[in-house]
């Protein structure tokens, strides 16, 4: 049980949205959105962390009153996308892109390249509809990737080849490639299949948080994260409270100072709204 003097000092809550507060159907348990809104009237805010593009949380925003900028693809950009404030954007250079875009081919990757408000694929990578886990995001298919290698803040491959994953991201990392993090994990809901995430260095979510609680003037102690699965790792490793669900992986359970014992189908994130809201 997390220490109740501790809970007081939370002013900023941060929770991961999918496998975290919102169902495998991507709604938002009702409850949920009540001891928000009551949290939120006593001083504490709100806001999301998410893999997925800022113009697809939209609804969710608003449903539960968030008012301060949101960190999306998974750190390389906040943003308020109700006002569009800009807090951070990270493009990846255009040599680099053009780099891994070569690499793509040459490993027979399907890939799709991820701006600001959509995600664009070609025809030879239309399978990444299917196999993307990118809620509500726009896909935009274009004849070639050439004429949008600018201002391209995410690149994301796919393969059911753990070892062409691997060979790919070591390509394009030091010593071949400088400034650039790749990250590969295995899908959630396609067997086989592992996904290659290429971004800037210095652009997770736990970097976005940091960035946050500077703008917001608040210390990490006084933020509470919750989250489930890899792409919350880094928000785990900061000196927020952390809260892992029921259904998160073992390595974010360990890393936790608190687990709840029902998952993100039944509520989970209530048991800690409920603790929040208890000493306020």
């Amino acid at each position: 049980m997390i220490n109740p003097d501790i809970l007081r000092k939370i002013k900023l809550v941060v929770f991961d949205l999918d496998g975290t507060v919102v169902d495998n159907n991507d709604r938002l348990n009702e409850d949920t959105i009540k001891l928000v809104k009551l949290l939120e009237e006593k001083g504490v805010m709100f806001t999301i962390a998410t893999g997925r593009l800022a113009n697809t949380v939209v609804t969710h925003i608003l449903n539960l009153g968030i008012k301060i900028p949101i960190i999306a693809l998974d750190g390389t950009h906040i943003v308020n996308p109700l006002n569009n404030e800009i807090i951070y954007e990270s493009c990846i250079k255009e040599k680099h892109v053009k780099r891994a875009l070569s690499l793509a081919a040459k490993y027979s990757m399907t890939h799709v390249l991820c701006s600001t408000d959509a995600v664009f694929y070609t025809t030879r990578n239309s399978v990444a509809l299917e196999l993307l886990e990118k809620y509500g995001a726009i896909f935009k298919k274009v004849d070639d990737y050439k004429d949008y290698v600018s201002d391209v803040l995410e690149i994301v491959m796919m393969n059911d080849f753990r070892d062409n994953i691997t060979k790919l991201a070591h390509k394009m990392s030091f010593p071949y490639v400088y400034g650039i993090r790749s990250n590969y994990y295995k899908s959630h809901n396609h067997g086989g299949i592992y996904y290659l995430e290429i971004r800037n260095i210095g652009s997770s979510k736990g970097k976005g948080l940091l960035k946050l609680c500077r703008k917001l003037k608040i210390s990490l102690k006084e933020t509470a994260v919750i989250g489930d699965w890899y792409n919350d790792i880094s928000l785990f490793e900061t000196n927020a409270v952390k809260i892992a669900m029921a259904n998160a992986i073992p390595e974010l359970k360990k890393l936790a100072d608190m687990v709840t014992k029902s998952d993100n189908n039944n509520g989970g994130i209530n048991e800690f709204l409920h603790l929040l809201l208890k000493v306020r």
